[in-house]
Order: structure tokens, then C-alpha cells, then sequence
């Protein structure tokens, strides 16, 4: 079960989780929400580029049913 709370963020910060929620195909909670994932990802792992913990996240949130299955180069042809 999902519970939602109310918070003020500022007016700026809105819109720009709103323009990056129209390109991510997501809804301005879920971008919200998937910057906050980032920045506790990193901070947890200050090792990691800031690239790769989104990238990564981004890749866990995609459905299976679309991936890939990984061939090793040694399979090729």
C-alpha cells in the first residue's frame, strides 16, 4: 500500500521535475521521487558517478518483458 503526504517544494524546482517528467514519461510525483532515489543512491555510494546510480535505477524501473536477453561476445558469429 502506497501513502502519499503533501510537501511545499520550491516553484522552480517544480518545473523543472514537471519538463523532466514530460520527457521521462513520468508524473511529476514519479520524477520527484526518482531524483530523491539518485541523491540517496549517491550519497550511499559516493564511488559511483552520479551517471551510472541513475542509469542504473532507471534500468531496474523498466518492465522485463522488454529486455534483452545477453549473448557473450564469444557466441557471435
Amino acid at each position: 500500500m502506497s501513502v502519499t503526504s503533501s510537501i511545499r517544494i520550491n516553484q522552480d524546482l517544480y518545473e523543472q521535475a514537471k519538463q523532466d517528467a514530460a520527457l521521462e514519461h513520468r508524473s511529476i510525483a514519479g520524477q520527484i521521487e526518482f531524483w530523491a532515489r539518485v541523491g540517496r543512491a549517491a550519497l550511499d555510494n559516493p564511488d559511483l558517478p552520479v551517471s551510472f546510480v541513475a542509469e542504473s535505477l532507471a534500468s531496474l524501473a523498466e518492465p522485463r518483458e522488454h529486455l534483452q536477453p545477453f549473448v557473450p561476445r564469444s557466441h557471435h558469429p
